[in-house]
């Protein structure tokens, strides 16, 4: 198996939202895109497959010396192998997937948010260089859309915390602002034990609320210039802005189930928005 076929593989089982937009790329864009999403969940894994957090660490300094041997021509991993023909065609900084890897530690770290500021710091590290790196791989011409794509991650991000509210609980983690809780009146015993109540539908529709104005925010400042280049985040957009509707409708029951679209939706909904930008 080649290396470009091992995050193709990567990418296509994990079932990602990301996955359905990435098929409308040119192939060389399609590749460097893939690669990075496979770089992405290799290093989420490395945390989330892990029992023991010291083992975790180990891997995850491993990490941070793969990108560094990336970056000096010397990659030893398929991910980094498939990622690194794309590293100079696109500017891709190693400071920002050194800062995805920081991020993936931050779980170990840490399983609770005092405050909204101190949730954006984490979405930075986890999405928001995601989003500057991947909009790098589908092109731009003016750098506001960089400020753009950096502003859609942490939408991204913020429709995650909110579908997997549930998965995170059986983790021992708590991505809903500590003080966010306390203005709703919902514990953190009330998340761990998954007691959905009109406090937690409050809650969570306000965390809606943010997300769905943050989308808002990112697409203001896409330049319309950069729009069809863009495409790919657009249906992204389409997408999580789609089920996150979907999670609204069903009153955030997201502490017992996982809330999706089924992948034929998905599709749709890519071609949709390419066909429409």
């Amino acid at each position: 198996m080649s290396p470009d076929e091992y995050c193709q593989q990567k990418t296509a089982q994990s079932g990602s939202s990301f996955y359905y937009s990435f098929l409308f790329l040119p192939p060389e864009r399609r590749r460097a895109i893939t690669a990075l999403y496979a770089f992405c969940r290799e290093v989420d894994d490395t945390v989330d497959e892990t029992s023991d957090a010291s083992v975790a660490r180990i891997k995850l300094a491993w990490w941070r010396t793969e990108v560094s041997a990336m970056y000096k021509g010397t990659p030893t991993h398929p991910v980094t192998q498939a990622l690194q023909p794309h590293i100079a065609t696109y500017d891709l900084k190693e400071e920002h997937l050194l800062a995805i890897v920081d991020g993936m530690e931050m779980d170990l770290d840490q399983s609770r948010y005092l405050d909204y500021a101190g949730l954006q710091k984490y979405c930075w590290r986890v999405a928001g260089v995601v989003g500057i790196l991947s909009a790098s791989i589908f092109g731009y011409k003016n750098t506001q859309t960089l400020a753009y794509a950096e502003k859609l991650g942490l939408a991204f991000q913020l429709t995650n915390i909110i579908r997997d509210v549930g998965d995170d609980a059986r983790k021992g983690r708590i991505y809903l602002p500590v003080n966010e809780l306390q203005q709703f009146n919902v514990t953190a015993a009330d998340i761990l034990n998954f007691r959905h109540s009109e406090k937690f539908e409050a809650l969570m529709a306000f965390q809606a609320e943010r997300a769905q104005r943050t989308y808002d925010e990112a697409l203001a400042l896409l330049p319309k210039e950069d729009r069809r280049a863009q495409r790919p985040g657009l249906m992204m957009a389409a997408i999580y802005r789609t089920l996150l509707d979907e999670i609204e409708r069903d009153k955030f029951h997201v502490l017992n189930q996982r809330i999706s679209l089924t992948p034929l939706r998905k599709l749709w909904l890519a071609w949709k928005t390419y066909v429409r930008t």
